[in-house]
């Protein structure tokens, strides 16, 4: 998950949550050296008390903030149960071995500790911890209809493919607010440690992949044998019927009303002006591809 978008959602809501968190400065000096304090995964541990402490002197946290933190939860908890169910998965005893078995560990242990993080800014009323009941990885939504991903935990290829296509739309949906974070760099240097487990996660499954699938990324293409990051809309995704709409925009070569392909000198290719800037993905589409996962 990325924590810059959380505080900029935040920020609509809440305007004031900056002075909240500033006039707490001494917190942030403890953490600016967090990465080589603590674990990536404690990260999330210790900047759980950044909200505790902001909303702490109130009876409750605003309904707005709430719902943002909410919503990050709901994405989190169901990373989290994709890759634990998948570990425990009798079908994929076989293939999710040695260091594959191992990263896919260590990212679980990542979506545990965001949850954790999310679950203690909310506090008290914070919602239950889900479990494995709502969710339904092989996008049967509970066999009420075809599965889009039938062997997502008894064929390794298959779960990987939609491991990056949780990832990706995790970064997409929480893309980094930093402009935003300029007026408290204590914050920055904290939300840092942050967005880069998330964009490690997705480059990582998404080397996985290649290396399976050959080592040469685009061949036989984009969809089977990805690059380590997005590029253009990565021919719809590992499953383009199913994934397309994770990537759609991605392809874009304007930024801020400048053609990176006219006015960059040596003019780059398409693919490489797409693949210098992520996209963001709107909550109501984060929402609709989340949806197909669950019960």
């Amino acid at each position: 998950m990325n924590f810059f978008q959380i505080i900029e959602e935040i920020e609509k809501v809440d305007p004031e949550v900056y002075d909240r968190l500033d006039s707490r400065r001494a917190i942030f000096n403890s953490l600016r050296g967090i990465g080589q304090k603590v674990t990536l995964a404690t990260a999330p541990l210790a900047l759980s008390a950044l909200f505790s402490k902001a909303y702490g002197q109130t009876s409750t946290i605003p309904a707005g903030v709430r719902g943002v933190l909410e919503f990050a939860l709901g994405l989190e908890d169901l990373e989290y149960q994709f890759y634990r169910q998948g570990l425990d998965a009798p079908g994929l005893t076989a293939t999710l071995t040695g260091a594959g078995r191992t990263a896919i560990t260590t990212i679980t242990a990542h979506e545990r500790a965001h949850q954790i993080f999310l679950r203690t800014a909310l506090g008290a009323t914070a919602p239950a911890d889900r479990g494995a009941a709502p969710f339904d990885f092989t996008g049967s939504k509970g066999g009420t209809r075809q599965a889009l991903f039938p062997t997502v935990y008894t064929d390794y290829n298959t779960f990987l493919a939609v491991a990056q296509a949780l990832e990706d739309t995790g970064v997409r949906a929480y893309k980094g607010g930093a402009p935003a974070l300029k007026v408290s760099p204590d914050i920055l240097t904290a939300a840092l440690n942050i967005h880069s487990v998330e964009a490690r996660h997705a480059s990582h499954i998404r080397t996985m992949r290649r290396t399976i699938a050959g080592g040469v990324a685009g061949t036989p293409s984009l969809s089977a044998s990805p690059k380590s990051w997005i590029s253009g809309n990565d021919g719809g995704g590992p499953a383009p019927s199913a994934t397309a709409g994770i990537y759609a925009g991605e392809e874009i070569t304007t930024q801020a009303t400048i053609n990176l392909l006219t006015n960059t000198t040596p003019n780059p290719s398409v693919a490489l002006a797409s693949e210098s800037f992520d996209e963001p993905l709107d909550a109501a589409t984060v929402t609709a591809i989340a949806s197909n996962f669950l019960r």
